[in-house]
């Protein structure tokens, strides 16, 4: 065998190891933070207030506050409106950059990447929202 087919061979070998190792380590994101993540949702000093959840991934869903739910990762961010008796109240919880994505890039590359993007766990939300719940103009004075 001459030199050069045995330097073809070398440099195909690197190649499919360089493969498999990526496409090994892809969806890094996802094995470590999961596809779903729990958020905390308040209303300070309105405690009880019927908040609804939505987005555009989950639909919509009713809690009463203080509450913990579970939520799939996703690009999409979560609207909260909240009522109590005179209250009212409403958040917006954004969807952000998992701290590993950047990592997960480099290592995993385009395919870990895409293994991420498509199950959401590229995306976090922040844990906990309090919801600031202010007076209804329209409310009468004998339920304030």
């Amino acid at each position: 065998m001459s030199s050069s087919c045995i330097a073809q061979r070398s440099h195909s070998m690197l190649y499919c190891v360089l493969f498999v190792a990526t496409a090994a380590l892809g969806g890094c994101a996802t094995v470590l933070s999961g596809t779903s993540q729990q958020i905390a949702i308040d209303t300070p000093g309105h405690d009880g207030a019927e908040c609804v959840v939505t987005s555009k991934d989950t639909g919509e869903r009713s809690i009463v506050t203080p509450a913990t739910l579970n939520v799939s990762r996703s690009k999409h961010d979560i609207h909260v409106t909240c009522n109590k008796g005179c209250y009212t109240g409403a958040a917006l919880i954004a969807s952000n950059l998992e701290g590993t994505a950047a990592g997960n890039l480099l290592v995993g590359g385009i395919i870990g990447a895409g293994v991420d993007s498509a199950t959401g766990a590229l995306n976090k939300y922040q844990a906990q929202t309090s919801i600031a719940m202010t007076k209804k103009r329209t409310c009468p004075r004998k339920y304030s």
